[in-house]
């Protein structure tokens, strides 16, 4: 996924918007002016790490919007590391108003960036000597899901789509109300060659018999097996034999996930990674 840093800096300021609003009272009531101090994002829970850049930006933002002078900050781990509970993720130093102003945002934003990061960890473990991609969904918070796909990298697991505009992808309601799989794909492809648009095609399936189906008429590039069971995931697969992609989704978990990475499916998609992540436990102290 290619992240646009002005997106992220335009859902970043919206946020600080959203906390601060006609100003942060507590802090111009209590904290002189011109006050600089420090402090340090301390780990409270072990876990995945993710987030990191965003709070160097978050910084950033707070600084140039609320015209601070930039703070110091001195990173000790960066996205991705393993940490424990007691580890130091970073120090910041400047204007006391301007930490106090990003700091909510920045332990929302890790946390729940962590958390996700930790599951996907999780969960990539767990099929990581198998010869398939764990996939990320479009099961996120609304305006929050650019983070969650990042903290979904983070952790191990995939990219899928976006959003409803890099793929076309063929759910049940999209078959039920085109009037079946046939007129769905034909649909695709004429509106894919009048438009010039270059998007992949997948197409959801609910049963063997719409495997079928998809197989006689061609013209997609990915077939999911929608809540199949192990032995119609396998036989999908083998009947499709390599001929088109394969994702498996439904109800994956840590219970089933290895277990459906075995029958042979190329990818297995999971809104698990981002609607079941526990945040991890972050703390902006002073020191």
């Amino acid at each position: 996924m290619e992240t646009d840093p002005h997106e992220l800096r335009n859902l970043l300021r919206l946020a600080l918007l959203e906390d601060i609003g006609d100003g942060d009272h507590s802090s111009l009531a209590s904290v002189p002016e011109n006050a600089t101090k420090r402090a340090k994002l301390l780990v409270k829970q072990d876990g995945v790490l993710a987030g990191v850049e965003v709070a160097q930006i978050i910084f950033d933002e707070t600084a140039k919007y609320y015209n601070y002078p930039l703070p110091k900050i001195n990173v000790l781990l960066f996205d991705g590391s393993v940490v424990s509970t007691g580890d130091i993720v970073f120090t910041v130093e400047g204007n006391a108003r301007l930490i106090l102003k990003a700091e909510r945002l920045v332990l929302n934003i890790m946390q729940r960036m962590s958390g996700i990061a930790t599951y996907a960890r999780q969960m990539s473990d767990l099929i990581k000597d198998l010869p398939v991609k764990l996939l990320d969904t479009r099961k996120t918070t609304p305006n929050f899901r650019l983070f969650e796909k990042m903290a979904v990298k983070i952790g191990g697991a995939v990219n899928h789509r976006m959003g409803l505009y890099d793929m076309i992808m063929l759910k049940d309601n999209h078959v039920d109300y085109a009037g079946g799989i046939e007129a769905a794909i034909t649909g695709a492809r004429k509106y894919l060659k009048e438009t010039g648009r270059k998007l992949k095609i997948e197409i959801e399936t609910r049963n063997l018999a719409e495997v079928d189906e998809v197989l006689r008429v061609g013209q997609v590039d990915i077939i999911m097996l929608d809540n199949f069971n192990l032995d119609d995931l396998r036989e999908a697969v083998k009947r499709i034999g390599g001929r088109y992609e394969t994702e498996a989704s439904g109800n994956i978990t840590e219970k089933t996930l290895r277990a459906v990475a075995e029958t042979g499916v190329d990818g297995i998609s999971s809104g698990a990674l981002t609607h079941q992540a526990r945040s991890l436990d972050l703390s902006l102290k002073a020191f």
